[in-house]
Formats: C-alpha cells, structure tokens, sequence
C-alpha cells in the first residue's frame, strides 16, 4: 500500500483539533494505531490505544445481535409482537408494532428525543434528571404515553425509544439485566476484555471523560448530558481494538450462526440513494448491488464515533472521539485515502 495513513490522520487531526484514537486493520496486519488529545484534560492524561471511550448510539449494533441470538434459542421471533414481549402497558401504540419494526427504525412509536422536536439532548433531563437514569425501565416514562408517529411498517424514522424496547425485550427474555448479557454472550466471545457499559459515577481507569467546546474557547464534560449509564440505544464504552475484534468475531460467525448474521447484514430498509439499515448497522449498497461498506456511528454531547467493516478487502476501520465531532472527518479522510489507492 503507497500511502501513509498515519500522516493522512495526522493532517485531519491539526485541522479539527481531533481528540480520541484511530485504529486501522487489514486482515491481520494493524495499518494504524494512533492516539490525540486528552482522555483528562484536567490532569493532561493522554488519550492512548487502551482509552475506553463512549461510543453513543454506536452500540445499536450489540442490542441488534443480542436480539438475534436470542431468536437462535427459540426465544422470540423478529417477527413478535411488542405487547407479546413485554408485559408493559402502550395504551397508544399500535398492536402490529413486531421486533423487526424495532430494529429496523420503521416501528413509527414516539421516541424520547426526536431530533424533529427537539435540537438539544440536554432539555430532556429538566423534568427528567438524568441522575435518575440507570436502568432501561427508567426511560419508560419518556414515551410511554405518548402516540404513535406513523402506522407499524410505513417507513423509516431514526428511533432510540424502539431500542430500548428491544434491551428491556432482551432482559426479559433472558431473565439477565441488559448490560450483563451484552458482557456475557457478546464482549467475552468476541474478546472485547476492555468494554463495558459504566456508569460515570464510577468509571474504570483509563476511561475518556467526554468533553464539550464552548465558542469562547471554555469548555465543559458532559456528565450532566447523558444518563448516569447507557444503555440498549446507545451509552457503552470501548477500546479501538474491542471494537475490531467485534467486527472478526461477527464476520466470521462466533456470535450468530451463518443465516442470522446474514439477517443481520441483510438491507430491511433502505433510508437514502445509497444507504440502507440491517439490525443495528447502517449499510452502504452500490447499484450492482454489492455491499462495500457496513458501519455503525454514535453521536452525543463529548461522543462522536465511527467503525466500518470493508467486506472486498476485510479492512476494519475504528474512529473513537471524546468531543461531539471529529469522527467523521477522520472517517472520511481515512476512506478516501484508501480508494485512491483502490484498497478498498
């Protein structure tokens, strides 16, 4: 390969003051492993290749599988009814509502922070404080009672509240709190020994504190942003070589059989030209309908996050940030760094 990643990254990095860690792997050979900024800026603790960082929604894609090994045993179906899988009350919300609406983001159930309604995650925690919230149930008072957006099926609406439906289907189903199962039957089989869902009140070492930038230059964490503990939509924290390993061990079918992880990977909705959604990974498809790309990507106050498997080459790529942005655009320098040398 004639081109020098690391510099690519390290030109990106200088121009939006990039913090977090980089991690680039083809087959078995690591191509980038690099480090920037502060996991403490308080403390000036570097950033370093064993940082555990806050990959927001990023972790649909462990809820997604959790449900699918859970339709493996016999437990539920995609195809099962919310109100047959939870003996929780939706006065308002459609009987049709199935485990595939939920994962697919086609369910049309309210969500408790609808981007459409609301621009700033920080408003949900002043009737709701988020000290309060660290356990699924919590959210429940959210959008329980609220009523439906659109009928079961009718089309594709990015939605948290359905993904928390989906961990608490989880806990229910296997009788194990959400977070325990995800480390039992997902983190220890795919070798992910640094990840974790923590609470902030008590995070491991080397944990990123998340970081939001005020215009003046100040600056702030954002503990008071998020829940106390994340959860099925979104809230883990990984290493960049978890994440990797998280990857091989799906593609390569030690957490689903063969025919569940091709569901998995499967395009059930598409939501642009070229973009569709699985269960719990956004999927790029080009018009001969080969897949180059699946990746999932987390975004919130002090979290920006993005991770994609490249089928034609296996090259796994992980970009973790504890600051709001600058995931993407290393992504993206990455990604095109990689094409020009037809890598990918």
């Amino acid at each position: 390969m004639n081109i020098n990643l690391t510099k690519v990254i390290s030109d990106i990095q200088s121009k939006v003051d990039f913090s977090g860690a980089v991690y680039v792997k083809n087959k078995d050979k690591v191509l980038v492993d690099e480090s920037y900024g502060f996991a403490n800026r308080s403390d000036q603790l570097a950033n370093n290749s064993m940082t555990r960082f806050g990959i927001a929604s990023g972790c649909k894609l462990f809820t997604a599988i959790a449900i699918c090994q859970l339709v493996e045993e016999g437990k539920l179906s995609f195809d099962s009814k919310l109100s047959d899988c939870l003996a929780i009350d939706f006065k308002y919300f459609d009987d049709n509502v199935t485990v595939h609406h939920l994962l697919t983001h086609t369910s049309g159930i309210p969500d408790y922070f609808d981007e459409e309604v609301m621009e700033d995650f920080e408003e949900l925690w002043v009737k709701n404080p988020m000290y309060h919230i660290r356990k699924l149930s919590d959210f429940l008072p959210l959008f329980q009672n609220e009523s439906m957006k659109f009928p079961a099926g009718e089309k594709f609406h990015y939605n948290n509240a359905g993904y928390i439906l989906l961990g608490l289907i989880v806990e229910q189903a296997s009788k194990l709190e959400f977070s325990e199962y995800v480390q039992k039957y997902i983190f220890r089989k795919a070798n992910m020994k640094n990840s974790g869902y923590f609470s902030f009140d008590s995070l491991p070492s080397n944990t990123a504190l998340g970081y939001i930038d005020n215009p003046d230059g100040t600056w702030k964490t954002n503990i008071y942003s998020l829940p106390v503990k994340g959860g099925s939509d979104g809230g883990a924290y990984v290493t960049v070589e978890d994440m990797t390993n998280l990857w091989e061990a799906l593609m390569n079918n030690k957490l689903l059989n063969e025919s569940n992880t091709k569901k998995l990977l499967s395009t059930h909705t598409q939501v642009n030209e070229n973009g569709y959604y699985g269960y719990g990974t956004w999927i790029k498809k080009r018009a001969e309908n080969n897949v180059p790309k699946f990746h999932v990507m987390g975004y919130d106050p002090g979290v920006s996050f993005h991770s994609a498997y490249y089928p034609d080459s296996s090259i796994k790529v992980v970009v973790c940030s504890n600051k709001s942005d600058g995931a993407f655009d290393i992504m993206s320098g990455i990604e095109e760094a990689l094409q020009s040398t037809n890598t990918l």
